[in-house]
């Protein structure tokens, strides 16, 4: 069990670059899943892996093997010793409950933040069930602000909120590709994607890089998404390459952290890839075939780490609450 409840702690630094170098190889709807896919399975198997960590030193006290009927003649789950098992349970445990306390700290924060952003659209504030419903159509609010802002704003009903200092900022069809863009986030869900790379990264440090990734492929993704409904890429590169320069100088206060906005990330990077083909050919398909393998292999590893060390875990905890002259 000893290797195997390690292994899930150890794979996301690889597995974190694996990710990222992938994404940018792929379709910005196909890059952001397959982010947000692995940085909920690595931040899972990193829960479960402490989590098992803290229930075997649990267990080799005194008091944990009494409490649940072990036989000591029995219970040898591992090769490390009674004593030796102390230091990692109280490292385990310590780290399970500073998750706790940082995951309790993330929510409050966001709930906080979307909270203040519906206040001033005068809605309600929105309960984390209307985060998780699928949404109805957005609704347009314009916000009297000669700063320029615009973000899309999860909740029911779900929200465009543009302020009339960015409006100002762009022509009719910049805006009407703007507006695309913020339509679609909220039909894409894409704070939810937000909140669970946020989440993940809470669990394991390495897992931290995947959010600016995240962020940078859901633009992406609402960037293509703005431009097939408008027709036009070039007029969707200009309208977010204008809002972008608009933002800078004058700029907004914070805007929530799950409210994804077209002036969010690399806006360079952003133009540059509409204005070229759709979906780019990549010359390196091996690469980005091997990277995907490399990938594949680290998460099937860690969820087959994972089930090892709990099948062994359960196994041993059977095992010694058995009869002991059996």
């Amino acid at each position: 069990m000893t290797i195997a409840v390690w292994a899930p702690l150890l794979l996301p630094l690889p597995a974190a670059p694996l990710a990222r170098r992938l994404a940018d190889q792929l379709a910005p709807r196909a890059a952001a899943l397959t982010l947000a896919a692995t940085a909920l399975a690595l931040g899972a198997a990193t829960l479960a892996s402490l989590g098992l960590l803290t229930v075997t030193g649990l267990l080799h006290l005194p008091y944990g093997a009494a409490l649940a009927h072990l036989s000591p003649a029995h219970w040898h789950p591992s090769a490390l010793s009674d004593l030796e098992w102390l230091p990692t349970a109280a490292v385990t445990a310590t780290a399970l409950l500073a998750i706790a306390a940082l995951a309790a700290r993330t929510a409050r924060h966001q709930y906080a933040d979307l909270r203040r952003a519906r206040a001033a659209t005068g809605d309600a504030p929105a309960g984390p069930r209307a985060l998780l419903r699928r949404p109805g159509p957005a609704a347009l609010t314009v916000l009297t602000d000669d700063r320029a802002d615009a973000y899309a704003l999860p909740g029911r009903p779900p929200r465009i909120v543009a302020t009339t200092g960015m409006l100002a900022a762009l022509t009719g069809p910049e805006r009407a590709a703007l507006l695309a863009h913020e339509r679609a986030h909220l039909a894409g869900r894409h704070h939810l994607l937000l909140a669970a790379a946020e989440y993940a990264a809470v669990c394991h440090p390495a897992l931290r890089t995947l959010r600016p990734a995240l962020g940078y492929h859901l633009e992406r993704w609402a960037d293509e998404c703005a431009a097939a409904e408008v027709g036009d890429r070039a007029l969707t590169a200009r309208a977010i390459g204008r809002a972008a320069l608009a933002t800078a100088r004058t700029p907004a206060g914070p805007r929530p952290r799950l409210a994804p906005a077209a002036t969010a990330g690399p806006v360079p990077r952003r133009v540059r890839a509409l204005l070229t083909a759709p979906t780019p050919a990549h010359p390196h398909r091996a690469l980005r075939t091997l990277a995907a393998l490399a990938l594949a292999g680290c998460l099937t590893a860690t969820t087959c780490a994972t089930a090892e060390a709990g099948h062994d875990l359960h196994h041993a905890v059977e095992t010694a609450q058995g009869d002991p002259t059996d």
